[in-house]
């Protein structure tokens, strides 16, 4: 390889460092593959690589190396490299920027105020390394050596009307007049187109915000600036854009949101906190913390402000005429808010609650009093009285009685609503003075509590409240419902019993006899008998408000031992009754003289039947046990017994039972008692047995009788059944022959008749077939017939339409030539004649006067004569005369 290098070649290649053998290697490889793609020589199609054809539009690099400088070269023209040059690059198409596009070039290259590009003292060109440049619509131009194209020819951006972009400065430049700082941001808004520039970078398309009535945009501001109507706004400061339409944000403001308006009614209101210290839309200075209504007085929508907090809304408050309400913490006409005071409201009305007023109660009906009602007062404070002309002192009670309408004032509670009490002659109720604490009982009517009066509860124990709501003889349980306490109690006592009540009071008791219905006063409490019961007989068993006094029964069980040591259980059943007199006091207190007569009835009686027991053996105890009872409870001579302490007497004793205690004893008794069972039983089985041996021995011998009986009926029948079975087998040779002479005349009978009714069926089908051929000749003869007349029907009309046809057809054409034509046409030669009727299109014709004879033998030749010349010939052939 030999190279002749100057002095700056060997300068440039010392300084870059760059292999020369690798430079020219790539440059050939280059210039040899472009070579062989475009360049085609004249003989042959061989390709000259040193010859470079470049087109118009089009641009190659050349590197010369022995300057080690690349150059531009520009089509069209026909480059010839030489030896020290190689092609960098091309033949390339120039970049073409149409109308409206634009291009970003990298490393553009320096030029001068003629537009040439400007190199160093060695030829280099100064380029711009690392910075870009924005080109727009020029002719096409070439890429300098070092420059290159960043993307691609791209359309300039069209910002539409309503849109804006938002551009930031990416360094220091001066935008026309105004100087612009990097990372200064600012908006390009449409409508308009966009040219784009290196040092500023689109950060985003904004579109404006569609403000609609009852809307508006709530903004906020990124910096100090002043928005659209003039106003500074401070850095993080919120307003609102109310103004409907198209709205584009400044680039400093950013859209937090839409705030829609909250539509007001008369039915709706809307309740509003300042959330600090501004002047709303009105004008008007709000207090931080403040509250206030919107009603549809002061608009029919409302935008809450960016310092108004939408606490709800309120809806209206109606009162009928029937109603009225309590507000507390009233507002007043000059605004105050007066705390602690109350405000009646009566209907007919509607209002709002204004911020920090409460309804008392809710809204409450009007008071409506019967007759028989009233309401109790009570004065929270003092207050005139116009109803009543005086003044109420505070905690003062009184009632209001009716019938009447009532509406409380602010300073009167309503204690209570009270109704007269219906009462019947056996009802009452307990009534307590408050001020004097007297407790009464009204019976008998109908009573309306004082205002200083009030219901009193008569608190009983829990046994005797049990025991009101069971029967007098039943054990104690639960109560079935819960009493009226403040109702009188009552108490029915039963026929042939006595109540006791007791006065604690008075300390003194009253004993009612029943049937009877006993009422308490407030001081007065039942006496409660708790007797023994059960078997046997315990105490504390039977809890009961009323003494029967008989005659009755009751039932123990006794345990006695005899003088031989045996023990043994009795159950006794005693009858008693009560002797008295109603009118005898002494009488009545001994009733219950005794608390539990039962018990001490049944220990009596049970020691003297022990004691009486006890002195005889078991054997003449069991024998004589009803006297000895007997006579140890009434004694000898005697049927009753009688306890002076509370008028008990004992009228009857009856043993139910005796049972042995002891287990031996139990035991003898019971093996006495089995082998007496045993003996009874096998004593009625050998009676029993006898009785069937008996009567077994009576119905065999009716057996046997009744066989040979049966036997002498079985022959008789068997002679019978002989004689029958005789006379059937006679019956049965002189029916056989019967039956075959009678088969075979049956048989040939049924022949006969069955051919004569053959022969009837052949005849019958065949006349049948002979009519059916005979309609079906009239049907198809009728069918040819109607066919052939609608056949000529239509020939007929069809000849008449097409006369009519024709005759319509000559019609026309005459009306179309017209009278004068066709005079012009009989005054004229035969020769015009056949020219004027051969253009009517009439092959053969002839035209007479009507007075001169005409040749029928040459006018017939003419008329079917068919010349080639048409209706000129065949009316030259025609004769007149």
């Amino acid at each position: 390889l030999r190279l002749s290098l100057c002095s700056p070649c060997l300068y440039h290649l010392f300084v870059w460092c760059i292999p020369i053998q690798v430079i020219i290697s790539r440059s050939q490889s280059i210039s040899e593959a472009t070579m062989s793609s475009k360049g085609q020589s004249s003989s042959g199609g061989r390709s000259d690589p040193n010859v470079i054809r470049i087109k118009p539009h089009a641009y190659i690099h050349v590197l010369d190396n022995n300057t080690n400088v690349e150059r531009l070269e520009v089509g069209p023209q026909t480059y010839t490299r030489k030896e020290h040059e190689q092609i960098a690059a091309g033949p390339l198409p120039m970049i073409m920027v149409p109308p409206r596009h634009f291009c970003i070039i990298k490393n553009p290259v320096t030029v001068d105020e003629d537009g040439k590009a400007i190199t160093d003292e060695f030829g280099v060109l100064l380029l711009k390394m690392g910075d870009q440049e924005v080109r727009f619509e020029q002719p096409p131009f070439a890429l300098y050596p070092g420059e290159e194209l960043v993307g691609k020819v791209s359309p300039l951006q069209v910002v539409a009307p309503n849109a804006a972009l938002r551009l930031r400065s990416t360094r220091d430049f001066e935008d026309g007049s105004v100087k612009r700082q990097a990372g200064e941001e600012w908006l390009f808004p449409g409508p308009g187109t966009y040219h784009p520039r290196v040092d500023v970078q689109v950060l985003e398309i904004i579109r404006a915000q569609i403000v609609k009535e009852n809307q508006a945009l709530k903004l906020r501001a990124r910096r100090q600036l002043k928005d659209q109507a003039g106003v500074t706004r401070d850095a993080g400061e919120e307003w609102l854009h109310r103004t409907p339409g198209a709205y584009l944000p400044n680039v400093d403001e950013e859209i937090v949101e839409t705030v829609k308006a909250h539509v007001l009614t008369d039915k709706k209101a809307l309740h509003l906190r300042a959330m600090r210290t501004f002047k709303d839309a009105g004008g008007v200075e709000r207090k931080a913390g403040s509250e206030w209504l919107i009603t549809i007085n002061d608009a029919e929508t409302h935008i809450p402000d960016v310092y108004e907090h939408v606490v709800g809304e309120v809806k209206i408050t109606t009162l009928s005429n029937r109603q009225f309400c309590v507000v507390t913490d009233p507002i007043g006409s000059d605004g105050v808010q007066h705390f602690g005071d109350k405000e009646l409201r009566v209907g007919e009305r509607s209002f709002f609650l204004r911020p920090g007023e409460n309804l008392e109660s809710g809204i409450q009906n009007v008071y409506v009093l019967g007759t028989d009602e009233a309401l109790l007062l009570r004065a929270s404070q003092e207050f005139e009285d116009a109803q009543a002309k005086r003044t109420r002192a505070p905690g003062e009670l009184w009632m209001i009685y009716g019938a009447c309408e009532f509406v409380p004032p602010v300073a009167v509670e309503i204690v209570e609503r009270r109704r007269m009490i219906p009462l019947d002659k056996n009802e009452g109720i307990y009534v307590r003075d408050v001020r004097t604490g007297a407790v009464r009982a009204e019976i008998g009517k109908s009573y309306m509590l004082e205002p200083n009066e009030e219901l009193w509860e008569k608190v009983l124990p829990a046994d005797v409240e049990a025991l009101l709501n069971v029967g007098p003889r039943e054990r104690g349980g639960k109560a079935g419902g819960r009493r009226n306490r403040t109702r009188v109690v009552s108490y029915r006592a039963p026929h042939n019993s006595a109540v006791q009540v007791y006065d604690y009071k008075k300390n003194a008791s009253r004993v009612v006899y029943g049937p009877d219905l006993v009422m308490l006063q407030p001081d007065e409490h039942f006496t409660v008998l708790s007797l023994s019961g059960g078997k046997p007989k315990r105490a504390d068993q039977i809890k009961s408000l009323s003494l029967l006094l008989g005659p009755d029964f009751m039932t123990d069980i006794v345990t006695v031992e005899t003088s031989d040591h045996a023990r043994l259980s009795l159950q006794l059943a005693y009858n008693w009754n009560f002797r008295y007199k109603t009118d005898n006091a002494e009488d009545s207190a001994r009733l219950f003289s005794v608390p539990d007569f039962v018990g001490d009835v049944t220990k009596a009686i049970a020691s003297r039947v022990r004691g009486a027991v006890a002195a005889r053996s078991f054997d003449d105890f069991h024998r004589h046990s009803a006297d000895i009872i007997r006579s140890s409870v009434f004694g000898l001579g005697r049927d009753e017994l009688v306890f002076p302490a509370n008028n008990l007497v004992i009228t009857g004793i009856d043993i139910q039972s005796v049972e042995p205690i002891d287990q031996r004893t139990r035991e003898s008794l019971q093996k006495s008692v089995q082998l007496a069972i045993e003996i009874t039983t096998k004593s009625q089985e050998a009676y029993a047995r006898h009785e069937a041996e008996r009567k077994a021995q009576e119905a065999q011998g009716k057996l046997e009788r009744q066989k040979i009986e049966d036997e002498v009926a079985a022959e008789n029948e068997r002679v019978d059944l002989l004689k029958l079975q005789a006379q059937t087998i006679s019956v049965e040779a002189t029916g056989q022959a019967t039956a075959d002479a009678r088969a075979k005349t049956d048989a040939a009978l049924i022949a006969g008749e069955s051919e004569v009714r053959q022969a009837e069926l052949r005849a019958q089908a065949a006349e049948i077939k002979v009519r059916s051929e005979l309609d079906e000749l009239k049907q198809r003869q009728g069918a040819e017939i109607e066919h052939a007349t609608q056949t000529n029907e239509l020939e007929l009309q069809k000849a008449e339409e097409l006369a009519n046809i024709e005759i319509q057809k000559f019609k026309e054409t005459v009306e179309a030539i017209g009278p004068e034509t066709i005079k012009a046409i009989a005054q004229a030669g035969p020769e015009m004649q056949a020219k004027l009727l051969g253009g009517l299109g009439l092959q053969g014709f002839m035209i007479t006067d009507g007075s001169s004879p005409i040749n029928l033998f040459n006018a017939a030749e003419s008329l079917v004569a068919q010349d080639g010349g048409g209706g000129a010939g065949a009316f030259s052939a025609a004769g007149l005369s």
